[in-house]
């Protein structure tokens, strides 16, 4: 039976489920790190220390590990849960019913995440800690795969494709922001419910509109309307390697890597620069993003168009190297006799240009590069795809928190204003500069044309 075109009603339904999701993803990278290892102005503010502040063989601290095994936990279950989903025979799709089993669990193990039942400095917090890390990774890895695998699905068309991309970036940055408002909501119950207490309700509460987010398009789209449902017949690990075996996604895969690898460090550090080099308070966060968000969603249009009119390659290529000045910048904060909240708003605007195009063009290439190996292997493993392009995600994130959380301890000890103070975080900035750039040298060998063309010449056939 022919399938029906997804509407952009439809595209948008699908969209609030990354709204949902990036709200949960986002509390996590953006204030895991700055709840369990709080800055000398964060421990005044009241914040205790619930885990161990120490480094194992003097290289890594606990939450690095914690942090960086649970991404590694999640990328090695993102090809079987891809697998799982592609092969799926069920009435209501490959992939709704994964988002129908993993929305609840998410959003409660999110909250989970930020309780220590134990004494401050206990181990016995590390212990839950991990475990929780390790669910709430799985659970992602469960909601996540399946839904990105409908991007291809949803979207057959480049337009279609460049759309829904854009409609996802717009609630992933929606969703982001709203995750930065914790420190901003948990100010309302600070005076009654104490610095860690406040920060829980917040997050229980954010949890709570996120786990409705997710269940929108679960429950609202019909998947057999309007995608492939038919099952793959190749092993989970046999169809991970068919798919390592494209070379420009191995390409993309390389300079995806590096990519992430940058931005967990930047996001990680954000709160970070903002209260430490900047001298501003952590409610400042959200203003700044705030900013970075509305002028992000100013280029959206323009690189919606640019994408349609000049392809996706020059515009990627062209972000990479703007974010790599953006992180230069922050790097030097507050080095220069320039008020904090000044050093915010250039960082914010400058990231504006590169996070609308990286926001939006990467997902639509891992779409072409899955349709174009559909052409070639009259396979749909667009699951796998995903998988594999969230498992370079998840192995460069893994990487930046081993790397943020020790270097973030090079010079922590070093008083308020004197010339050590936040050391550690400018050079987060500073390598991030560097593989940013890295990244998009790397991504100059993807051949977008060749992929463009096949899929054009197949849907002139069709």
């Amino acid at each position: 039976m022919e399938k029906k075109v997804a509407s952009n009603k439809i595209l948008w339904i699908f969209a609030i489920g990354q709204l949902g999701w990036s709200m949960l993803s986002g509390i996590v990278n953006n204030w895991l790190v700055f709840f369990y290892q709080p800055s000398q102005v964060e421990l005044a503010n009241g914040q205790v220390e619930f885990i161990p502040q120490v480094t194992l063989l003097g290289i890594f601290t606990i939450l690095g590990l914690i942090s960086a095994i649970g991404r590694v936990f999640d990328a090695v279950t993102d090809p079987l849960i891809a697998g799982k989903s592609d092969s799926l025979k069920h009435k209501l799709g490959r992939r709704i019913p994964f988002m129908r089993f993993a929305a609840i669990p998410f959003g409660v193990v999110t909250v989970l995440l930020f309780t220590s039942p134990f004494p401050a400095g206990s181990i016995g917090n590390a212990v839950v800690l991990f475990i929780m890390a390790m669910l709430f990774y799985l659970c992602m890895t469960c909601y996540c795969t399946p839904y990105n695998a409908l991007i291809p699905e949803l979207g057959r068309s480049q337009t279609a494709r460049i759309n829904l991309s854009t409609f996802i970036s717009v609630t992933y940055f929606f969703g982001t922001a709203f995750a930065y408002l914790v420190p901003n909501i948990a100010s309302i119950f600070m005076e009654k419910m104490g610095y860690a207490g406040s920060y829980r309700i917040t997050i229980g509460i954010l949890a709570a509109i996120a786990v409705i987010c997710m269940l929108v398009p679960a429950f609202l789209i019909d998947e057999n309307t309007y995608a492939d449902t038919t099952p793959t017949n190749e092993s989970a690990f046999k169809s991970l390697t068919s798919t390592f075996k494209n070379k420009d996604f191995r390409t993309f895969v390389c300079s995806d890597i590096l990519y992430w690898l940058a931005l967990t460090l930047f996001q990680t550090g954000l709160s970070y620069y903002i209260t430490v080099l900047m001298g501003l308070d952590s409610t400042m966060t959200f203003p700044l993003f705030a900013i970075m968000t509305v002028m992000s969603l100013v280029f959206y249009a323009p690189v919606n168009m640019l994408a349609k009119k000049m392809g996706k390659k020059k515009l990627i290529s062209f972000a990479f190297m703007f974010f790599a000045v953006t992180f230069l910048i922050t790097g030097f904060a507050g080095l220069v006799p320039v008020p904090g909240m000044v050093y915010g708003v250039i960082i914010a605007v400058l990231a504006a240009i590169p996070m609308a195009i990286l926001g939006i063009l990467p997902q639509a290439v891992v779409a072409d590069i899955s349709e174009s190996d559909k052409v070639d292997t009259g396979e749909s493993r667009s699951g796998m795809f995903y998988a594999a392009r969230t498992f370079a995600m998840k192995l460069g994130q893994s990487i930046a928190m081993l790397l943020f959380t020790r270097m973030a301890t090079i010079g922590s000890d070093a008083a308020i204003g004197t010339a050590g103070y936040g050391i550690g975080y400018r050079i987060t900035a500073f390598s991030a500069t560097v593989l940013c750039l890295l990244g998009g040298i790397v991504f100059l060998r993807y051949n977008e044309k060749k992929i463009i063309d096949k899929i054009d010449t197949a849907n002139k056939e069709d």
